[in-house]
This record gives structure tokens, sequence and C-alpha cells, in this order.
């Protein structure tokens, strides 16, 4: 466990310089929630030259689609969405500053060539463990687009967040990785 990571936001460059593929992190501070629809909204707001409803700079939007709240929660299960599905409407946001993603499964090549180009990093959550997951979040409120539910863009207090960094800055990707150090 010693050689876990330890992050704070905003995930700043001088951070993800020092990260590599694979390595295990730990997350705290403020991350944002956001899926499908709120990236079609934030894309949205960018090509209309309206404010967006957090500033993008340094910071690390979470892939999700949280479950209610039980009594004491601050949120419900909380576990990763596919990333690809995000992909087609990533690079726009890195370009503003985006600084970090969270999800699951791997990212296509116009992703990983922004990340390069943008200095960000990629980290994997653990599909499954959304009930974990959300033991890290302490704060949860939405602030964007409460019409898409579940959907909407909730902004969460973490603290010790597990991850992985699946894909660091030079474009070093732990799904290739790790299919190479198996393959036969």
């Amino acid at each position: 466990m010693s050689n876990i990571k330890k992050l704070t936001t905003p995930l700043t460059e001088e951070q993800v310089v020092g990260l590599k593929a694979g390595d295990q992190v730990t997350i705290s501070g403020t991350i944002y929630t956001g899926r499908d629809a709120a990236h079609k909204n934030l894309i949205k707001a960018l090509n209309e030259g309206t404010e967006l409803p957090f500033e993008l700079k340094d910071q690390i939007i979470y892939y999700v689609g949280p479950c209610p709240a039980k009594p004491g929660q601050a949120m419900g299960s909380a576990g990763p969405t596919t990333s690809g599905r995000m992909d087609s409407l990533t690079d726009a946001l890195l370009s503003k500053g985006l600084r970090g993603m969270i999800g699951k499964g791997p990212r296509n090549a116009e992703v990983i060539d922004s990340m390069k180009r943008n200095k960000a990093v990629y980290f994997a959550a653990t599909g499954g463990a959304g009930a974990l997951i959300a033991r890290a979040i302490k704060k949860a409120e939405v602030v964007a687009y409460p019409e898409l539910g579940p959907e909407a863009i909730h902004k969460l207090e973490v603290e010790d967040f597990p991850a992985v960094v699946a894909i660091d800055i030079e474009g070093n990707d732990q799904y290739k990785i790790g299919k190479a150090e198996y393959a036969i």
C-alpha cells in the first residue's frame, strides 16, 4: 500500500507529469461527474460560447451515473461507466484544460493523442465496485443539468478515491501493457 500515490485536486500539470500507466492512486478533493448527456450539454455550451457550469482547468470528470443515496450516505453506488462512450466528446474538454478523467475501459487513439497534447491522464476505476467507491464520496451536490437525473453533473467531495493510472501523459496505455505482459 505504500506505493499508492496520493493526489489532491485541483489536478495540476505538475502532478500528472509524475504519473505513469499502472500507478495506483488515491484522489482527494473535488471531482465532477459527467456521462454522455452531460458531455453533449458541455460541448453545446462551448460551441455557443456560453458559460460552463464549472471551470474545466485542472479538473477531473468521473464517468458515472450514481444510484440514489441511502440514509447516511452522500451518494449511492457509484461505479464507473464505459469511457469509450465519451470519446467523441472528449477532445474539446481536454483542450479547455480538463486534466483527468475516471472511467473504465480503453480510449481511442484520438483521445490518447489529445491527452498527450494537453497533458491529461485517464484513471481507471474498478467496474463492479460501485458500493466500495461510494465510501470515498463524502459530499455530493448537483451543479448542472438536473433534468438529466443520474446523468446530471454532480460536484463530489472525495477522500482517498481509489484508481489506477490507465493512460499517462505520454500515451502509455495500461490496457495494452497488461495484455502484452500476458501474451503467449
